[in-house]
């Protein structure tokens, strides 16, 4: 009892107490606590999306930071389109409209199929790059470069910590990541607004604060269209997240729909001047990224804070506030992958185990599964951001595409909807936008390692097929519209494996005699030993004959040459099966339950082990009935 109670109070502790499903409004938050849990991976994608476009021109030398900036501009003039498109999006399904939901709806199965693994693998690709470009945050400082050595460790220590949070319900996770998300986001606003000062104060050639490591050498003279293409494709690595408010509707408190659209405003206005303006300070600070396998690697967000304020107090706040907001980042994957998964689970194509909810009304089983597969990406990817960048952005560009389509079928049939014309255009728009920008991300980063996620999408999308075939034929054989029948009744043939007598057999024993009148206990004489043919008449046979009992049990001793046990058992059973065609089996397995888990290694587990060949090779009519004793 102690330690049952102990258990439940560490549990209380980690995740908080129980609540009750009456409670679910009370979970339901603002657009304040939404900005963290739902635009935390979005916002902090400004700390990355430049430098991932800048780092590809690298041998353009100082001369890439001329053109840095102009496509992190292209790529907010698409984030544009999609914010558009995404404020309809959360008008038209106020349930929850993620590209799932929407392309299943308008489009059919397969095009549902194909954003839902696209929606997945990103899900976990975001918790990934989030956490590692946090880590690498923390580890290109000054101080922090001594922990390189230890990046995967701090990865997924971080991890576990996210998950734990999560664990808690979307109110604790809103409060908790509330002020490292507007610290990070008021550090770089003002970073922004400083080296602008500075910037227009010196007539726009500012000089950095501090000395920083020289840009890099010049080995090409000009911008090649292909150098182009893939640095924008890297670049729009800064647009993932934007899905997770319409995915998460149901999340907000009433207005839902009003809520979520702010919520998505603020989200998007935040992340526009800081794209802009990390990209366009590089320009006027003439900083370039460093080569990520170089010594003293610094991320270009270091070097432009440390330009900007030199190498102070203020220098360590700003980092630390990147370091932690891009650590928590995942935890926008955390708030959407469980409902993404519960949404396709609803459909049977993934394991109803999502649809469960758990101790603080969250689909707990999303959490566990997110945490495991983006501990196995982390460790593949030995924790560096650099190697999972080429795999990122695929899968959010694939369920932007599928959801803007999804909504201009949707408003093909609102005929009766006011402004459905406009509408369609904006969606139609985004679609075209989208889909364009996924072909360049594919083709750009296919040798980088996109070739991976292009294989992953359907090797996932012939998984839930599998899925859905199970529980369509489970449908079809347990389907059963007749009313109860009575014909065929008999009591079923009794089978107690018995090694020796105890009060462990006698339970099984007694517990049998109450099912029926054949019973058959078998005994397996392994070493010519008949252990319990000696006691048989005077432990059982002669107090049943006293009490003047209507039948008597059968011992079955069964020779075994080679000291096997459960063979000879099995196969009794299924002899018995074949010579009663018409009536059921019943095996009562007698088991002893220990204390602590540990003593489990004590004794030997036949019985589980019989249960478990007899499920697997038995049909309808043997049925097995665990009779435990505890100690």
């Amino acid at each position: 009892m102690g330690i049952t109670w102990n258990y439940m109070a560490l549990l209380d502790f980690l995740f908080g107490k129980p609540l009750a499903t009456s409670e679910e409004r009370a979970e339901h938050i603002g657009v304040a606590a939404g900005i963290p849990i739902f635009g935390l991976d979005g916002l902090t994608s400004a700390a990355y999306g430049p430098e991932a476009a800048m780092t590809l021109l690298i041998p353009l030398g100082i001369g890439g930071v001329m053109y840095g900036w102009k496509i992190i501009a292209a790529i907010l003039c698409l984030l544009a389109i999609v914010y558009f498109s995404y404020r309809q999006t959360i008008a038209a399904y106020p349930g929850g409209g993620g590209s799932y939901t929407v392309a299943s709806e308008n489009l059919g199965d397969g095009p549902g199929l194909l954003a839902a693994a696209a929606l997945m693998i990103d899900y976990i690709l975001t918790a990934a790059v989030g956490i590692s470009a946090g880590v690498t945050a923390l580890t290109s400082t000054p101080i922090g470069q001594r922990l390189q050595p230890h990046t995967l460790l701090i990865c997924v220590a971080i991890l576990v910590l996210l998950a734990i949070v999560n664990m808690r319900g979307v109110r604790d996770t809103g409060a908790a990541f509330m002020a490292p998300t507007f610290l990070f986001v008021g550090s770089l606003l003002l970073m922004i607004a400083v080296g602008f000062w500075k910037a227009a104060h010196a007539g726009w050639h500012p000089v950095a604060m501090a000395a920083l490591p020289p840009p890099p050498m010049k080995l090409v003279g000009t911008l090649g269209l292909w150098m182009l293409i893939r640095a924008f494709s890297s670049g729009c690595a800064a647009m993932t997240g934007v899905e997770a408010v319409s995915n998460g509707v149901m999340a907000f408190r009433e207005p839902r729909t009003r809520n979520a659209q702010r919520t998505l405003t603020v989200i998007i206005g935040i992340l526009m001047v800081l794209l802009f303006g990390i990209s366009y300070l590089a320009k006027l600070y003439q900083i370039m990224p460093m080569d990520p396998d170089a010594s003293h690697f610094q991320s270009l967000l270091s070097m432009l804070v440390m330009a900007v304020f030199g190498p102070g107090w203020i220098y360590y706040v700003t980092m630390g506030s990147v370091l932690l907001a891009l650590a928590l980042s995942a935890n926008t994957a955390f708030a959407d992958f469980p409902r993404l998964t519960r949404a396709i689970a609803g459909k049977d194509y993934l394991p109803h185990v999502f649809i469960v909810r758990g101790r603080r009304l969250l689909f707990s089983h999303g959490i566990y599964a997110l945490t495991g597969f983006t501990a196995v990406i982390l460790i593949a990817a030995r924790g560096k951001t650099d190697f999972l960048i080429p795999l990122y952005a695929i899968g959010a560009f694939m369920a932007f595409t599928l959801s803007q389509a999804g909504m201009v079928m949707h408003w093909h049939h609102e005929a009766e909807h006011p402004g459905r014309r406009w509408h369609m255009f904006v969606n139609g728009f985004g679609a075209v936008a989208t889909g364009i920008t996924t072909v360049v991300v594919l083709v750009a980063k296919f040798k980088d390692g996109a070739w991976i996620t292009a294989l992953l999408i359907p090797l996932l999308i012939l998984i839930m097929m599998g899925v859905k075939r199970h529980y369509a034929r489970v449908a079809r054989e347990t389907e059963d519209p007749t009313p109860l029948r009575l014909t065929g009744l008999e009591p079923p043939i009794i089978v107690i494996p018995m090694s020796r007598w105890d009060k462990i057999t006698e339970k099984a024993m007694r517990f049998g005699m109450l099912m029926g009148d054949d019973i058959r206990v078998l005994h397996v004489d392994a070493d010519d030993a008949d252990a319990l043919g000696c006691v048989w008449e005077q432990m059982v046979l002669k107090p049943i004959r006293d009490s003047g009992w209507k039948t008597e049990p059968k011992l079955v001793t069964l020779k075994s040459q080679y000291r096997t046990i459960l063979r000879p058992i099995v196969q009794y059973v299924f002899d018995l099966e074949e010579q009663y065609p018409g009536r059921k089996i019943a095996v009562i397995l007698p088991e002893l339950v220990v204390r602590h888990w540990w003593e489990n290694a004590l004794h030997n587990q036949r019985a589980q082990l019989m249960k478990l060949v007899l499920l697997l090779k038995g049909n309808q009519r043997i049925v097995v009935v665990n009779i435990p004793w505890y100690l």
